[in-house]
């Protein structure tokens, strides 16, 4: 059978495949790259080891030791958020840093600092330029969105996008 039909007949039947063809259907799934099949296979087959074992090799070490956490072992759980908070940080994952951090229960600092880390990270190639032109260019929708609106939010909005853009004119005529 072609491997797609192989993974048509997989999906399709994934909640009736016979039991002797789980563990074989778990490897062709996450061969495929269809995690969450693998996963939910392994799982309904009782093959929670097999379900953890494809979660780390695809690098989710969050839902691993969820379901590590949920199949009574507490330990593996442990570990494996610590292994996921490793490898997140490697990997410059820090949305799922933080969250493997948080279960673990590390002290708030901790957790802070890999916040703070991860926003030094995702503002490495930010070009504050063209940050600032897009900005630029939300308000000036904004005021165009605005404009023949009498209600009071409306131009109080008005007034502070007035007022924005002339604090932005003095700064750029100050750093110049």
């Amino acid at each position: 059978m072609p491997a797609d039909r192989k993974l048509s007949y997989l999906v399709d039947n994934l909640h009736t495949l016979p039991d002797d063809l789980a563990e074989v259907g778990v490897e062709i799934l996450a061969k495929a790259g269809e995690t969450e099949y693998a996963v939910i296979l392994a799982r309904e087959k009782g093959m929670t080891e097999k379900a953890i074992s494809v979660l780390v090799g695809s690098g989710d070490y969050l839902w691993a030791a969820l379901i590590a956490r949920n199949a009574g072992l507490p330990d593996e759980s442990g570990r494996l958020y610590l292994e996921g908070l490793r490898y997140y940080m490697e990997n410059e994952m820090y949305g799922r840093a933080i969250s493997a951090a948080t279960a673990l229960g590390l002290p708030p600092d901790e957790i802070e600092a890999l916040y703070l880390k991860g926003i030094e990270v995702e503002s490495r190639g930010m070009d504050i330029s063209r940050s600032r032109e897009m900005i630029a260019s939300a308000m000036q929708s904004l005021d165009l969105t605005l404009i023949g609106r009498d209600d009071e939010l409306s131009q109080q909005v008005m007034k502070a996008l007035h007022d924005e853009r002339e604090k932005r004119a003095k700064e750029d005529r100050d750093g110049a």
